[in-house]
C-alpha cells in the first residue's frame, strides 16, 4: 500500500470567531512569535537582562518585520500583485500566505536596532539570543505552509510524499492527479531544529558571543534554504540569471554569515563584558548593582 502525508481539508485554513474568520497560517505565525519572545527574554534573562525588554523590543521588531516580510514577498512576486485588473488590495493579504523570510529578518533588524539604542541593550546580545529562537519560530510558522498547502518541492515516489490536490491553483500543469510531492515545508522544519540543537551546542562548547550566533543562523539557514528553494515548484519568487530570488537571498545571507563571525571573532576574540551598552540604561533597571557595576568594571578593563 502507498503510503504519504496527506494534506489537511482545506477547511482547515480557517475558521469563524463569530464575525470574525481565524486564519490558521496567521496562528502558525504568531506562535512563533511568541516562542521567539519566550526564548529570548529567557536567554537574555540568564545574563542579567530584564524579561519585559524583549517585549520592548519585540514592540518595535515585529511589526516592522511583518512589513518588511509582505514587501519582500510581494515585490520578488511582482506578476502576482500587480497586472491588469490586478486588486491591489490583494497585496496586503497577508493571510493568504507571502510572508518572506528574508523581508521579516531586514525589517526585524531595523526594529532590534532602534530598541537597543533606547532600552541601552547590545544589538549583537540580543541578536545571538534570538538566532536560535528565530530558528523554533520559523519551524512553527511553516505548520502554517501545511495548513495552506503550499511549499512543496519535486514529484517524489518516497512514502512521505506530500498529497497536493489537482484542483489546487498551485499544483503544476502537466502533472497527473495523484503525484506526490517532497514536503518542503517539514523538511525546513527539520533542518530548522536540527540548527537549534547544533547552534546551542557551538555557543556552549566555544563561548560564542559578540554577534557570532547569529552568522551561525545565517549560515545554516542559507544553506538550508538555498537547497529547498532550488528544488521548490510550486509558484516562487522572481529570478535573476535562472536563480530565484530566495535562492540568491540565501547566498547572500551564509556570505554574510561567513564575513560576520571572521570579523567579530578577530575584533572581539572574548566574551561580551555586559549586554548592557552602559551601566544606567532602561534595559538594566532593576538589575543588581553588584552586577552591573562587575560588567562596567570589566568593560573599563578590555
Amino acid at each position: 500500500m502507498k503510503t504519504s502525508i496527506p494534506s489537511p481539508p482545506p477547511e482547515w485554513a480557517q475558521f469563524q470567531l463569530g464575525p470574525v474568520t481565524i486564519h490558521t497560517y496567521a496562528l502558525c505565525i504568531l506562535a512563533g512569535i511568541v516562542a521567539a519572545v519566550l526564548i529570548t527574554g529567557h536567554r537574555l534573562g540568564r545574563r542579567g537582562v530584564q524579561r519585559g525588554v524583549v517585549l520592548d523590543v519585540a514592540l518595535w521588531a515585529v511589526p516592522l518585520g511583518i512589513i518588511g516580510a509582505r514587501f519582500y514577498h510581494v515585490f520578488t512576486h511582482v506578476g502576482d500583485y500587480f497586472f491588469p485588473g490586478a486588486n491591489l488590495w490583494n497585496v496586503l493579504a497577508i493571510w493568504d500566505g507571502g510572508n518572506a523570510l528574508y523581508g521579516s529578518l531586514l525589517g526585524g533588524a531595523l526594529g532590534i536596532l532602534i530598541a537597543c539604542r533606547r532600552t541601552g541593550l547590545r544589538f549583537w546580545a540580543f541578536a545571538d539570543a534570538l538566532a536560535p529562537a528565530l530558528l523554533v519560530a520559523q519551524s512553527l510558522g511553516r505548520f502554517g505552509n501545511y495548513f495552506n498547502h503550499e511549499l512543496f518541492g519535486l514529484p517524489t515516489t518516497l512514502p512521505w510524499g506530500l498529497q497536493i490536490e489537482a484542483t489546487n491553483a498551485k499544483f503544476p500543469p502537466g502533472l497527473p492527479a495523484g503525484t506526490l510531492f517532497h514536503p518542503l515545508f517539514l523538511y525546513e522544519i527539520i533542518w530548522n531544529l536540527v540548527g537549534v540543537a547544533l547552534i546551542l551546542f557551538l555557543e556552549r562548547s566555544f563561548q560564542l558571543q559578540w554577534g557570532k550566533v547569529l552568522a551561525l543562523y545565517l549560515i545554516w539557514y542559507g544553506l538550508g534554504r538555498s537547497w529547498l528553494e532550488a528544488i521548490r515548484i510550486d509558484p516562487t519568487s522572481d529570478g535573476f540569471l535562472g536563480i530565484p530570488a530566495n535562492v540568491w537571498a540565501s547566498f547572500v545571507a551564509v556570505v554574510i554569515g561567513v564575513v560576520l563571525f571572521i570579523v567579530q571573532s578577530r575584533r572581539h576574540p572574548g566574551v561580551e563584558p555586559s549586554p548592557f551598552t552602559v551601566r544606567d540604561s532602561p534595559a538594566a533597571a532593576g538589575l543588581s548593582s553588584a552586577v552591573i557595576t562587575a560588567g562596567a568594571e570589566a568593560q573599563a578593563q578590555r
